[in-house]
Protein backbone atom coordinates (compact mmCIF):
# COMPACT_ATOMS: atom_id res chain seq x y z
CA UNK A 1 0.00 0.00 0.00
CA UNK A 2 0.86 3.59 -0.55
CA UNK A 3 2.24 5.97 1.89
CA UNK A 4 -0.94 8.18 4.10
CA UNK A 5 -0.32 11.47 4.83
CA UNK A 6 -2.95 11.12 8.01
CA UNK A 7 -5.29 8.95 9.55
CA UNK A 8 -9.17 9.30 9.02
CA UNK A 9 -11.36 9.70 12.25
CA UNK A 10 -13.70 7.28 13.00
CA UNK A 11 -16.99 8.67 12.14
CA UNK A 12 -21.21 7.46 10.97
CA UNK A 13 -19.65 7.13 7.04
CA UNK A 14 -16.25 7.35 4.95
CA UNK A 15 -16.46 9.83 1.89
CA UNK A 16 -13.93 7.88 0.22
CA UNK A 17 -12.54 10.11 -3.27
CA UNK A 18 -10.46 8.19 -5.88
CA UNK A 19 -8.34 10.40 -7.61
CA UNK A 20 -6.16 10.04 -10.67
CA UNK A 21 -4.69 13.58 -12.13
CA UNK A 22 -7.96 15.75 -11.00
CA UNK A 23 -6.28 18.09 -9.47
CA UNK A 24 -8.88 21.13 -11.25
CA UNK A 25 -11.60 19.22 -9.60
CA UNK A 26 -10.51 18.84 -6.27
CA UNK A 27 -10.94 22.47 -4.79
CA UNK A 28 -14.55 22.64 -5.47
CA UNK A 29 -15.16 18.72 -4.72
CA UNK A 30 -13.74 19.11 -1.06
CA UNK A 31 -15.50 22.69 -0.57
CA UNK A 32 -19.10 21.14 -0.99
CA UNK A 33 -17.86 18.46 1.77
CA UNK A 34 -16.83 21.29 4.06
CA UNK A 35 -20.20 22.51 4.08
CA UNK A 36 -22.26 19.77 4.79
CA UNK A 37 -25.37 19.69 6.88
CA UNK A 38 -24.25 16.59 8.79
CA UNK A 39 -21.08 16.43 10.16
CA UNK A 40 -20.52 12.48 11.50
CA UNK A 41 -18.11 11.83 8.35
CA UNK A 42 -14.82 11.94 7.67
CA UNK A 43 -13.04 12.04 3.97
CA UNK A 44 -9.98 9.61 2.53
CA UNK A 45 -8.30 10.32 -0.57
CA UNK A 46 -6.57 7.12 -2.52
CA UNK A 47 -4.55 9.16 -5.32
CA UNK A 48 -3.95 6.76 -8.12
CA UNK A 49 -0.10 7.90 -8.52
CA UNK A 50 -1.41 11.43 -9.93
CA UNK A 51 0.93 13.76 -11.73
CA UNK A 52 -0.25 16.70 -11.64
CA UNK A 53 0.28 18.25 -8.40
CA UNK A 54 -2.57 17.11 -6.53
CA UNK A 55 0.00 15.19 -4.08
CA UNK A 56 1.43 18.67 -3.46
CA UNK A 57 -2.24 19.86 -2.88
CA UNK A 58 -4.04 17.31 -0.91
CA UNK A 59 -0.69 17.63 1.97
CA UNK A 60 -0.92 21.22 1.95
CA UNK A 61 -4.81 21.06 3.11
CA UNK A 62 -4.00 18.13 5.06
CA UNK A 63 -6.74 15.89 3.86
CA UNK A 64 -5.92 12.44 4.64
CA UNK A 65 -4.73 10.68 1.61
CA UNK A 66 -3.35 7.33 0.67
CA UNK A 67 -0.61 7.94 -2.34
CA UNK A 68 -0.52 5.29 -4.20
CA UNK A 69 2.82 4.75 -6.40
CA UNK A 70 0.65 3.94 -9.34
CA UNK A 71 -2.86 3.39 -11.24
CA UNK A 72 -4.59 0.79 -9.98
CA UNK A 73 -7.60 1.89 -11.70
CA UNK A 74 -10.87 2.93 -10.03
CA UNK A 75 -11.41 -0.81 -8.04
CA UNK A 76 -8.22 -0.97 -6.91
CA UNK A 77 -8.01 2.69 -5.12
CA UNK A 78 -11.65 2.57 -3.27
CA UNK A 79 -11.22 -1.28 -2.26
CA UNK A 80 -8.19 0.06 -0.48
CA UNK A 81 -10.20 3.20 0.96
CA UNK A 82 -12.61 0.68 2.02
CA UNK A 83 -10.55 -1.52 3.71
CA UNK A 84 -9.27 1.37 5.97
CA UNK A 85 -12.17 2.33 6.58
CA UNK A 86 -13.95 1.26 9.99
CA UNK A 87 -17.19 3.09 9.68
CA UNK A 88 -20.41 1.27 9.40
CA UNK A 89 -20.88 3.29 5.83
CA UNK A 90 -18.60 4.66 3.16
CA UNK A 91 -19.78 6.94 0.28
CA UNK A 92 -17.38 6.55 -3.21
CA UNK A 93 -17.35 10.18 -4.56
CA UNK A 94 -16.00 11.05 -7.67
CA UNK A 95 -13.73 14.02 -7.70
CA UNK A 96 -15.68 15.78 -10.52
CA UNK A 97 -18.73 16.12 -8.68
CA UNK A 98 -19.80 18.40 -6.13
CA UNK A 99 -22.86 17.45 -3.51
CA UNK A 100 -25.98 19.48 -1.85
CA UNK A 101 -25.41 20.60 1.18
CA UNK A 102 -28.13 17.79 2.34
CA UNK A 103 -26.20 15.14 0.19
CA UNK A 104 -24.81 12.97 3.06
CA UNK A 105 -27.64 13.52 5.41
CA UNK A 106 -30.39 12.50 3.10
CA UNK A 107 -28.23 9.47 1.78
CA UNK A 108 -27.57 7.75 5.52
CA UNK A 109 -31.82 8.36 5.83
CA UNK A 110 -31.75 6.10 2.94
CA UNK A 111 -29.79 3.45 3.59
CA UNK A 112 -30.89 3.19 7.40
CA UNK A 113 -34.69 2.48 6.62
CA UNK A 114 -33.82 -1.38 5.82
CA UNK A 115 -31.07 -3.59 6.93
CA UNK A 116 -31.42 -5.45 3.78
CA UNK A 117 -30.09 -1.76 1.73
CA UNK A 118 -27.13 -2.60 0.69
CA UNK A 119 -26.29 0.45 -1.47
CA UNK A 120 -27.96 4.15 -2.48
CA UNK A 121 -27.54 5.58 -5.76
CA UNK A 122 -28.12 9.52 -5.38
CA UNK A 123 -29.39 11.69 -7.86
CA UNK A 124 -26.92 13.35 -9.94
CA UNK A 125 -27.64 16.01 -12.59
CA UNK A 126 -25.23 17.47 -15.04
CA UNK A 127 -23.12 20.34 -13.80
CA UNK A 128 -23.30 22.68 -16.52
CA UNK A 129 -26.96 21.85 -17.34
CA UNK A 130 -28.55 20.95 -14.03
CA UNK A 131 -32.13 20.75 -15.00
CA UNK A 132 -30.92 17.27 -17.05
CA UNK A 133 -30.29 14.21 -15.09
CA UNK A 134 -26.77 12.36 -15.41
CA UNK A 135 -27.95 9.32 -13.64
CA UNK A 136 -30.69 7.92 -11.75
CA UNK A 137 -29.15 4.64 -10.59
CA UNK A 138 -28.22 2.57 -12.98
CA UNK A 139 -29.93 -0.63 -14.81
CA UNK A 140 -29.19 -3.91 -16.78
CA UNK A 141 -30.98 -5.14 -19.55
CA UNK A 142 -31.67 -8.27 -21.64
CA UNK A 143 -29.63 -7.24 -24.50
CA UNK A 144 -26.33 -7.05 -21.76
CA UNK A 145 -25.73 -3.13 -21.56
CA UNK A 146 -25.93 -1.39 -18.52
CA UNK A 147 -27.47 2.07 -18.90
CA UNK A 148 -27.86 5.53 -16.49
CA UNK A 149 -31.73 5.47 -16.05
CA UNK A 150 -32.47 8.98 -16.84
CA UNK A 151 -29.68 10.35 -18.13
CA UNK A 152 -30.09 13.41 -20.39
CA UNK A 153 -33.99 13.90 -19.39
CA UNK A 154 -35.33 16.38 -17.37
CA UNK A 155 -34.08 16.30 -13.64
CA UNK A 156 -37.71 17.50 -12.88
CA UNK A 157 -39.19 14.01 -13.82
CA UNK A 158 -37.20 11.44 -10.83
CA UNK A 159 -38.25 12.47 -7.76
CA UNK A 160 -39.68 9.74 -6.59
CA UNK A 161 -37.52 6.91 -4.69
CA UNK A 162 -37.52 3.66 -6.01
CA UNK A 163 -35.48 0.12 -6.14
CA UNK A 164 -32.62 0.15 -9.07
CA UNK A 165 -30.31 -2.56 -10.32
CA UNK A 166 -27.15 -0.61 -8.94
CA UNK A 167 -26.08 2.27 -7.87
CA UNK A 168 -23.88 4.66 -9.73
CA UNK A 169 -20.55 4.32 -7.81
CA UNK A 170 -19.84 7.99 -8.73
CA UNK A 171 -21.72 9.02 -5.78
CA UNK A 172 -23.03 6.26 -3.92
CA UNK A 173 -22.88 4.99 0.08
CA UNK A 174 -22.44 1.46 0.99
CA UNK A 175 -23.02 -0.60 3.71
CA UNK A 176 -19.32 -1.66 4.30
CA UNK A 177 -19.69 -4.96 6.31
CA UNK A 178 -21.87 -6.52 3.35
CA UNK A 179 -18.88 -6.65 1.23
CA UNK A 180 -17.30 -9.31 3.56
CA UNK A 181 -20.20 -11.13 2.27
CA UNK A 182 -20.39 -10.47 -1.61
CA UNK A 183 -16.65 -9.11 -2.33
CA UNK A 184 -15.10 -6.02 -2.93
CA UNK A 185 -15.01 -3.98 -6.72
CA UNK A 186 -13.61 -6.58 -8.97
CA UNK A 187 -10.02 -5.53 -9.70
CA UNK A 188 -10.11 -7.26 -13.06
CA UNK A 189 -12.75 -4.59 -14.18
CA UNK A 190 -9.54 -1.81 -13.69
CA UNK A 191 -12.56 0.71 -14.33
CA UNK A 192 -16.10 0.74 -15.52
CA UNK A 193 -18.61 -1.72 -14.38
CA UNK A 194 -17.47 -2.17 -11.81
CA UNK A 195 -20.22 -0.75 -9.71
CA UNK A 196 -23.21 -2.63 -12.06
CA UNK A 197 -21.03 -5.94 -11.07
CA UNK A 198 -20.78 -5.22 -7.26
CA UNK A 199 -24.39 -4.36 -6.78
CA UNK A 200 -25.41 -7.39 -9.25
CA UNK A 201 -23.94 -9.76 -6.82
CA UNK A 202 -25.54 -7.70 -3.89
CA UNK A 203 -28.65 -8.39 -5.75
CA UNK A 204 -27.73 -12.17 -5.88
CA UNK A 205 -27.16 -12.33 -2.12
CA UNK A 206 -30.67 -11.61 -1.62
CA UNK A 207 -29.98 -7.10 -0.64
CA UNK A 208 -31.46 -4.50 -2.22
CA UNK A 209 -30.27 -1.12 -4.18
CA UNK A 210 -31.96 1.94 -4.09
CA UNK A 211 -32.38 5.39 -5.79
CA UNK A 212 -32.33 8.60 -2.96
CA UNK A 213 -34.07 11.81 -5.40
CA UNK A 214 -33.23 14.19 -2.36
CA UNK A 215 -29.50 13.71 -1.89
CA UNK A 216 -28.47 15.74 -4.96
CA UNK A 217 -25.28 15.61 -6.83
CA UNK A 218 -23.94 18.21 -9.42
CA UNK A 219 -21.48 15.72 -11.77
CA UNK A 220 -18.98 17.37 -14.39
CA UNK A 221 -19.21 13.45 -15.96
CA UNK A 222 -15.70 11.59 -17.83
CA UNK A 223 -13.40 14.02 -15.35
CA UNK A 224 -10.32 11.32 -15.82
CA UNK A 225 -10.68 9.71 -19.12
CA UNK A 226 -11.59 13.53 -20.43
CA UNK A 227 -14.40 12.26 -22.96
CA UNK A 228 -17.58 9.86 -23.01
CA UNK A 229 -16.11 7.70 -25.52
CA UNK A 230 -12.82 7.20 -26.43
CA UNK A 231 -10.56 3.70 -27.03
CA UNK A 232 -9.52 3.16 -23.85
CA UNK A 233 -13.06 3.05 -22.23
CA UNK A 234 -14.73 1.57 -25.31
CA UNK A 235 -12.05 -1.74 -24.83
CA UNK A 236 -12.75 -1.46 -21.04
CA UNK A 237 -16.00 -1.83 -20.85
CA UNK A 238 -16.53 -4.18 -23.73
CA UNK A 239 -14.31 -6.40 -21.54
CA UNK A 240 -15.77 -6.23 -18.63
CA UNK A 241 -19.31 -6.73 -20.13
CA UNK A 242 -18.23 -10.32 -20.98
CA UNK A 243 -17.09 -10.44 -17.23
CA UNK A 244 -20.39 -9.29 -16.05
CA UNK A 245 -22.48 -11.56 -17.47
CA UNK A 246 -19.85 -14.51 -17.06
CA UNK A 247 -19.74 -14.58 -13.40
CA UNK A 248 -22.79 -13.45 -12.13
CA UNK A 249 -25.06 -15.42 -14.45
CA UNK A 250 -25.58 -19.15 -13.31
CA UNK A 251 -24.85 -21.44 -16.86
CA UNK A 252 -28.40 -21.92 -17.35
CA UNK A 253 -29.40 -18.16 -17.35
CA UNK A 254 -26.67 -17.48 -19.65
CA UNK A 255 -27.67 -19.65 -22.06
CA UNK A 256 -31.28 -18.38 -22.05
CA UNK A 257 -30.24 -14.97 -22.14
CA UNK A 258 -27.43 -15.05 -24.68
CA UNK A 259 -29.71 -14.47 -28.02
CA UNK A 260 -29.62 -10.73 -26.66
CA UNK A 261 -26.48 -10.70 -25.41
CA UNK A 262 -25.18 -11.60 -28.79
CA UNK A 263 -27.95 -9.19 -30.56
CA UNK A 264 -26.51 -6.64 -28.09
CA UNK A 265 -22.94 -6.97 -29.29
CA UNK A 266 -24.04 -7.00 -32.67
CA UNK A 267 -25.83 -3.74 -32.16
CA UNK A 268 -22.79 -1.86 -30.51
CA UNK A 269 -20.34 -3.16 -32.67
CA UNK A 270 -22.46 -1.12 -35.44
CA UNK A 271 -22.77 1.85 -33.07
CA UNK A 272 -18.68 2.31 -32.72
CA UNK A 273 -18.21 1.21 -36.13
CA UNK A 274 -20.15 4.75 -37.10
CA UNK A 275 -17.52 6.20 -34.29
CA UNK A 276 -14.61 4.69 -35.29
CA UNK A 277 -14.01 2.52 -32.24
CA UNK A 278 -14.64 -0.66 -33.74
CA UNK A 279 -11.71 -2.04 -33.53
CA UNK A 280 -11.28 -1.21 -29.61
CA UNK A 281 -14.61 -2.71 -29.46
CA UNK A 282 -13.99 -6.10 -30.59
CA UNK A 283 -10.28 -6.10 -28.91
CA UNK A 284 -12.54 -5.58 -25.70
CA UNK A 285 -14.97 -8.35 -26.60
CA UNK A 286 -12.19 -10.66 -27.34
CA UNK A 287 -9.88 -9.65 -24.07
CA UNK A 288 -13.22 -10.77 -21.90
CA UNK A 289 -13.47 -14.06 -24.02
CA UNK A 290 -10.15 -15.06 -23.66
CA UNK A 291 -9.59 -13.90 -19.90
CA UNK A 292 -13.01 -14.56 -18.35
CA UNK A 293 -12.20 -17.75 -16.47
CA UNK A 294 -9.45 -15.65 -14.56
CA UNK A 295 -12.71 -13.70 -13.09
CA UNK A 296 -14.37 -15.28 -9.73
CA UNK A 297 -17.56 -16.96 -10.67
CA UNK A 298 -20.43 -16.24 -8.16
CA UNK A 299 -20.67 -19.56 -7.14
CA UNK A 300 -24.76 -20.86 -7.72
CA UNK A 301 -26.66 -21.78 -4.40
CA UNK A 302 -30.41 -23.30 -4.73
CA UNK A 303 -31.47 -21.30 -1.78
CA UNK A 304 -30.97 -18.08 -3.77
CA UNK A 305 -32.69 -19.52 -6.37
CA UNK A 306 -35.84 -16.84 -6.25
CA UNK A 307 -32.80 -14.04 -6.17
CA UNK A 308 -32.16 -15.31 -10.09
CA UNK A 309 -35.94 -15.22 -10.90
CA UNK A 310 -35.84 -11.87 -9.60
CA UNK A 311 -33.02 -10.68 -11.16
CA UNK A 312 -34.10 -12.07 -14.53
CA UNK A 313 -37.09 -9.91 -14.21
CA UNK A 314 -35.04 -7.01 -13.83
CA UNK A 315 -33.73 -7.20 -16.68
CA UNK A 316 -36.69 -8.08 -18.64
CA UNK A 317 -38.77 -4.70 -17.22
CA UNK A 318 -35.07 -2.49 -17.41
CA UNK A 319 -35.16 -3.73 -21.51
CA UNK A 320 -38.40 -1.67 -21.82
CA UNK A 321 -37.43 0.58 -19.91
CA UNK A 322 -34.23 1.52 -22.33
CA UNK A 323 -36.28 1.01 -25.19
CA UNK A 324 -38.66 4.23 -24.04
CA UNK A 325 -35.85 6.23 -22.35
CA UNK A 326 -33.93 6.04 -25.36
CA UNK A 327 -37.14 6.47 -27.84
CA UNK A 328 -37.65 9.54 -25.87
CA UNK A 329 -34.22 10.95 -26.30
CA UNK A 330 -34.80 10.35 -29.81
CA UNK A 331 -37.57 12.51 -30.53
CA UNK A 332 -36.30 15.26 -28.05
CA UNK A 333 -33.48 15.74 -30.59
CA UNK A 334 -35.92 16.15 -33.35
CA UNK A 335 -38.28 18.32 -31.63
CA UNK A 336 -35.25 20.63 -30.81
CA UNK A 337 -34.02 20.45 -34.75
CA UNK A 338 -37.49 21.32 -36.02
CA UNK A 339 -38.18 24.09 -33.70
CA UNK A 340 -34.24 25.39 -34.60
CA UNK A 341 -35.01 25.22 -38.31
CA UNK A 342 -38.11 27.48 -37.53
CA UNK A 343 -35.95 29.94 -35.31
CA UNK A 344 -33.92 30.23 -38.62
CA UNK A 345 -36.53 31.32 -40.66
Amino acid sequence: MGRQSRESTDSQVTVIIPNYNGMKYLPDCMEALRAQTCRDFSVLVVDNGSKDGSEAWLREQGIPTIFLPENLGFSGAVNIGIKKSSSPFVILLNNDTKVDKNYIREMLRAVKRSPKIFSVSSKMVQLYHPELMDDAGDMYCLLGWAFQRGVGRSSAGYSRPMRIFSACAGAALYRREVFAEIGYFDEMHFAYLEDLDVGYRARIHGYDNVYCPSALVYHVGSGTTGSKYNSFKVKLAARNNIYLNYKNMPLLQLLLNLPGIIAGILLKFAFFYKLGFAGDYLAGIKEGICTRNQCKKVPYRKERFKNYLAVEGELFAATFLYIYEFSSRQLAKVIRRINGTRQLR
